[in-house]
């Protein structure tokens, strides 16, 4: 009588779900974790409010605008100088704007996405200067996803599945800090920001 057990092993492996690939890098290889919130509990003392009210409950951080600031809802996460990457999940709801920077004694620069446009800027002065953009559909319901590098003089992005890179010799400032900035009623989840090991050497 043969024995079916190899076949069984077979179909057993082939039944496994397969694991998802590591989204492959821009400018960095991963390194040491900076902060990968759960959003169940209070953020870190890595987080700081610097406008608006961010909020974190069952997995998701929800922005609320507070109209006697008169400015964008921003959240500060100390960073330090080093490469690094920046990923997480965003839903814009009735919002229109989203957007994660770097700033040194001032803003440096900054990936800016709304419903239709997807761009990287620096800000040698205000307002910001686009150096790359390219235009998206974006719907308002929907979790998008994103990924965003900075190493030397560069920063890139991956916007679901799109990408965009942008060099700027101002982009090379030290920075101190990495901010969300979002409009009222987006919200936030699965964030994780690594130091980054940058791919080419430095020029």
């Amino acid at each position: 009588m043969k024995s079916f057990l190899p076949l069984a092993l077979a179909l057993s492996v082939l039944a496994l779900p397969l694991r998802a690939a590591d989204p492959k890098p821009l400018l960095n290889n991963p390194g040491k974790v900076i902060s990968a919130p759960d959003f169940k509990q209070p953020l870190g003392a890595e987080w700081s409010v610097a406008k608006g009210k961010w909020e974190p409950a069952d997995g998701v951080l929800s922005v609320t605008d507070i109209p006697d600031q008169k400015h964008i809802p921003v959240l500060h996460l100390a960073s330090g100088p080093t490469p690094l990457i920046w990923e997480c999940e965003f839903k814009f709801n009735n919002g229109k704007s989203f957007l994660v920077g770097c700033d040194g004694q001032k803003h440096i620069g900054r990936v800016v996405i709304g419903p239709k446009s997807f761009k990287i800027a620096e800000d040698t002065a205000a307002p910001s200067k686009t150096i790359k953009e390219i235009a998206v559909d974006l719907k308002p319901d929907a979790w998008h996803t994103l990924r965003v590098e900075y190493a030397g003089d560069q920063i890139a992005a991956r916007l679901d599945g799109q990408d965009l890179t942008a060099q700027h010799e101002y982009l090379a400032t030290p920075k101190v800090r990495w901010w969300f900035a979002a409009a009222d009623s987006v919200q936030i989840r699965n964030v994780k920001v690594t130091e980054g090991q940058p791919i080419a050497p430095a020029k």
